[in-house]
């Protein structure tokens, strides 16, 4: 017996990837069977201009665990993946990408860790990336270690779980899901990375360039530098407010 109904639900971002989308469900048929949750998907289309929207809407018809939103226009990764979280109605959200680089099954190692950890992501190894794709995320992922220190190796791994309460308390931003472990750092919860099996693109290609893959990180990673050191930190003491009692659903 699975431990609650819908207990996760896995945000799959999608813009323009009508070849691969019929790939989704039997990529994750394995993971949905042996997790200890009942699994949502929840695909997120994301202002498509081809046929991927038609896909979506076969699968949805297809499986009642299979849900999406779509949006007019492109409004990017980050947006996509925000709207899930807010859609959502589970303790524990994941996100992955459609290109399937990434394995659903790995989600049970990540499922491992979460009782004791508020997020937890993945760190791919052996890239199946161009020299330059992977020379350039080492460097962004050098640069944001440095300047933020949240030991993390590979923050952009789309493969991730999380509190949706610590999701819903992130700042959100434009390219906000380069530092999904370090936002949840700033909240004082517990993060860790594991290892993930990783594959090469067999359908689509990838929606970044020099500038969203590096340039633009390195001016979001000087933010957040900015807003770390800006906070303000309190303790209190003591307090008379009275509580009532209530149930608290997260």
């Amino acid at each position: 017996m699975k431990e609650n109904a819908y207990g996760i639900t896995i945000i799959i971002p999608i813009f323009n990837e009508e070849e691969g989308i019929a790939r989704l469900l039997p990529a994750f048929e394995e993971y949905i069977n042996s997790s200890k949750f009942e699994v949502k998907l929840l695909l997120v289309n994301d202002g498509s201009t081809d046929n991927s929207l038609i896909e979506i809407k076969k699968l949805a018809d297809h499986d009642a665990y299979v849900e999406y939103l779509s949006f007019n226009k492109n409004a990017g990764l980050s947006a996509a993946i925000r709207a899930g979280f807010e859609r959502s109605m589970t303790k524990w959200v994941g996100y992955i990408d459609a290109d399937l680089q990434t394995d659903p099954i790995d989600f049970l190692k990540l499922e491992a860790m979460i009782p004791h950890y508020d997020l937890v992501t993945g760190r791919r190894e052996g890239r199946k990336d161009s020299t330059v794709k992977k020379m350039s995320s080492s460097f962004a992922n050098w640069f944001r270690d440095s300047m933020l220190h949240d030991g993390v190796h590979d923050s952009g791994c789309p493969l991730k779980i999380m509190r949706r309460s610590v999701a819903m308390e992130m700042p959100f931003f434009k390219g906000m899901h380069r530092f999904f472990p370090a936002l949840a750092l700033i909240q004082g919860k517990k993060v860790i990375e594991i290892p993930v099996k990783h594959f090469p693109r067999i359908t689509g290609k990838s929606k970044f360039n020099l500038w969203n893959r590096l340039l633009s990180p390195l001016q979001d990673t000087l933010a957040l530098r900015w807003m770390m050191k800006r906070q303000s930190v309190y303790t209190i003491s003591e307090n008379s407010i009275k509580r009532h009692k209530a149930v608290i659903h997260e």
